[in-house]
């Protein structure tokens, strides 16, 4: 079985003999592991389950300056930070009066797509992807913490908000059409450590019904609908289940009610759960063994009847240690070595 047909297996709730995996790296870490192989040559030895092949648009953006740069929907951002952060809130009131909001075409890119669909048939034999907009882009005309009080003081401004956001991310899946990739991915942080951000019933009114558009829209492509998605999520599962999400990623095993263990148990025939290895706690602050023994756990539990793809709940952060990436990735690499 090739990479892909083996990711694709687990998607469809099947058991197989090797796992599939992945492994990313943010900051120094990559660097840092480099050094410890010598060469980079160790990275050929990781098996390409996944690959995310780009997206289709390219926002057009204006340099302030060295640190500041204006996007499309007029707002303002700081870059010298981690993460970058809203200075200006292109809109300043809850109101779309005298405010133009952009049209799809401002985003979509004929050469960034052509640049996505060769990336899609050079890795056919990988489960490929396209990274597409989403909802959770709406703080970006507002500002993040605008946002939040938004959904309750504006609740009419902030449905139009979204609905707009909706059309623009289902413009983005139709210009995808012709892509030969297997799925579609987006990343909207519902949750936090402790719950819904905005609570689940907020979330039931203003997210769910234009995510099942959403994902209605990807699965009439025949792609899946992939979501990544930090912190706590776990009060929706029922209703993410219900409106046809295939694949969850991040799986974040330190936020309230996301013991990978306990949702494989109650929601693991249903959706396939892509992370689950904790990269607030045992990454950082494990030792090479414990991460070991952890990976080995995640792999024989979580992949029981499928539908699962080890990983790092977040890439490897720039507080890894050396030998703890190594760790990770030589676990791994051994899952590999023992189903051959």
């Amino acid at each position: 079985m090739t990479p892909r047909e083996i990711v694709l297996e687990q998607i469809y709730h099947h058991q197989t003999e090797k796992v599939p995996y992945t492994v990313a790296f943010e900051g120094d870490v990559l660097k840092r592991v480099n050094a410890y192989y010598e060469n980079e040559t160790w990275q050929e030895r990781l098996t390409k389950y996944v690959v995310i092949c780009g997206g289709v648009s390219q926002p057009p953006r204006e340099e302030i300056d060295q640190h500041h740069f204006r996007d499309a929907f007029g707002t303002v951002w700081r870059t010298d930070l981690r993460p970058a952060r809203v200075v200006e809130p292109g809109l300043k009131k809850p109101s779309f009066d005298n405010y133009r909001f952009p049209s799809p075409e401002k985003f979509l890119h004929a050469g960034v797509k052509a640049e996505t669909q060769k990336r899609v048939l050079e890795n056919r034999n990988s489960l490929t992807l396209i990274c597409c907009p989403c909802l959770w882009d709406s703080w970006y005309l507002r500002g993040f913490e605008q946002t939040l009080m938004d959904c309750v003081s504006a609740e009419e401004f902030y449905g139009e908000l979204l609905d707009k956001m909706t059309e623009l991310a289902l413009a983005h899946i139709s210009f995808c059409a012709d892509i030969p990739a297997d799925g579609i991915m987006m990343g909207d942080d519902w949750g936090n450590q402790r719950g819904i951000m905005i609570g689940p019933e907020r979330w039931r009114k203003f997210f769910k019904p234009r995510y099942a558009r959403i994902f209605q829209a990807i699965h009439q492509q025949g792609k899946l609908a992939v979501m990544h998605c930090c912190g706590s999520v776990a009060e929706i599962m029922s209703d993410i289940v219900e409106i046809g999400l295939d694949v969850l990623e991040s799986v974040q095993p330190e936020a309230a009610g996301m013991n990978p263990y306990s949702l494989k148990k109650k929601w693991g025939d249903k959706i396939t759960f892509w992370g689950g290895l904790g990269s607030q706690s045992i990454i950082p602050f494990g030792t090479p063994e414990q991460i070991r023994e952890e990976i080995r756990h995640l792999r024989q539990e979580m992949s029981q009847g499928g539908g699962y793809i080890l990983a790092p709940a977040k890439p490897l952060q720039p507080e890894t240690p050396t030998e703890n990436a190594v760790a990770v990735i030589e676990e791994c690499l051994a899952g590999d070595s023992l189903a051959r």
